[in-house]
Formats: C-alpha cells, sequence, structure tokens
C-alpha cells in the first residue's frame, strides 16, 4: 500500500526541517575543520617560532613560559594585554597580511605573523 498524500507531506516537512537543521551545522563543522591551531611559545625573552605562517581562520596561541608576562602585541591588528606566566592567549586570524609584533614590556622581543 501507498502511503496517503498528508503521511507523504508529512514525511517531506520532516526531511525539510532536518536539513534546515543539519545543513548550516555541517557547514560550521566543515569550516572549523579546516581551520589549524598553532602555538608560539614565549620563553628567554624571545617567541618561538619568531615567524608563523598561517591561514585566514587559524587560531594563533600564544604560551608564556617565562617567570614574568609578555605580550603580543600589532599596532592596530591585535593586543594580547599583558600574559602573566604560564598563561595563554589566542587570537583567530581573519585578515591576509604579514604583522610584525612586539612584547611592550621587552622591546627587544619581535615577531611575524604571515597570514594567507
Amino acid at each position: 500500500m501507498r502511503p496517503s498524500a498528508a503521511a507523504r507531506r508529512a514525511a517531506l516537512a520532516a526531511g525539510v526541517a532536518f536539513a534546515a537543521s543539519t545543513v548550516p551545522a555541517l557547514r560550521a563543522a566543515a569550516a572549523a575543520e579546516g581551520s589549524r591551531t598553532h602555538e608560539i611559545v614565549i620563553q628567554g625573552l624571545q617567541y618561538v617560532p619568531e615567524t608563523l605562517k598561517v591561514r585566514r581562520g587559524d587560531l594563533v596561541v600564544w604560551t608564556n613560559k617565562d617567570p614574568f608576562p609578555h605580550t603580543a602585541t600589532a599596532a592596530g591588528v591585535f593586543d594580547s594585554k599583558s600574559i602573566a606566566e604560564g598563561r595563554s592567549w589566542k587570537f583567530v586570524a581573519k585578515r591576509a597580511g604579514t604583522f610584525p609584533y612586539i612584547c611592550t614590556l621587552h622591546s627587544n622581543m619581535k615577531g611575524t605573523l604571515q597570514v594567507e
């Protein structure tokens, strides 16, 4: 026996509702899957690596392993403020370009973030 027209319409509506609720989640998961996490370690008054190349949408994490605070500051682009000993700061690279950055507390510390 064939399902009634009302049953077919109900099944179709359920399928459309499922797709409408699932597609955005799948798109978000695919976008997140394409992004990566990169770490820059702050240790010995240095950023390691000193230059990092990432893609737009990637997450960059600065982790301070020195016993005193540091910053990661690229004027007009990002500013971590003070990153305490043993703490981290995260930044999502949204804009393409080459961004030199410094530690505002230790002017000899320099790094470069390259975003493709």
